[in-house]
């Protein structure tokens, strides 16, 4: 494990696939768990087989293929892909020990996935009015490189984001991903980085402090999701 990550936080790495509905049973427990004060945090990386999410605010037509299994994920936000290649951060965090700020939670979030991908020279944003992390594809677009989606109970955050790696970017077809029909998605292969999943989670993880770090600050008031 990287060194100098908090002690009191789970980081759980998993190799093999976690199929998604088994992942959200466990965050479920996991989340009730923290909430109660029986079980420590969890910063937790893994891959899923193919799916379809559905977030509370999924509508109907934005279903175009269901080719692979379409699980209710209880998290806000639309229809998500996830898939090998994609690498995904559950991130299970008591927000009554931070700022009571979830909007300052996925500011914070975002801000660690748009530095790792820095730390790979891919520079990324946030764009008003559309939730996700965003980069220029190698057509010149904006595409959406990585994907948020949280849920807040008693506190304590659940779902987290994930990062394109090197997923199969034609499975993202079945969907509008995130409700956002007019740009496409891109990866870090695509983009012309061969980053794998060890290393990408070698330069998340060093980067784990500066992310706890701005939990304890109030989110910037000009600063977009």
């Amino acid at each position: 494990m990287i060194p100098g990550l908090d002690p009191a936080i789970e980081w759980r790495r998993d190799e093999a696939q976690v199929p998604y509905r088994a992942a959200l049973d466990f965050m479920t427990e996991r989340n009730a768990a923290i909430a109660a004060g029986t079980a420590p945090e969890l910063v937790w990386l893994l891959e899923h087989p193919p799916v379809y999410t559905a977030g509370t605010s999924a509508a109907a037509d934005e279903l175009l293929d269901p080719r692979f299994e379409v699980v209710e994920a209880g998290r806000g936000g639309r229809y998500t892909y996830h898939g090998p290649g994609q690498r995904v951060g559950y991130v299970l965090l008591d927000l009554k020990r931070r700022a009571r700020d979830v909007r300052g939670f996925v500011h914070a979030m975002e801000g660690w996935v748009i530095a790792t991908l820095a730390d790979f020279g891919v520079e990324s944003w946030r764009s008003e009015g559309r939730i996700g992390i965003w980069t220029r594809d190698i057509d010149g677009r904006e595409a959406k490189i990585g994907a948020i989606g949280v849920r807040i109970r008693r506190w304590v955050t659940m779902h987290g984001f994930s990062v394109n790696l090197n997923p199969d970017l034609s499975h993202f077809g079945g969907i509008v991903p995130c409700g956002i029909d007019e740009f496409g998605v891109t990866s870090l292969a695509r983009l012309g980085h061969a980053v794998d999943m060890p290393t990408w989670d070698e330069a998340l993880l060093k980067r784990a402090g500066e992310f706890l770090a701005a939990l304890e600050r109030p989110c910037p008031p000009q600063e977009t999701l």
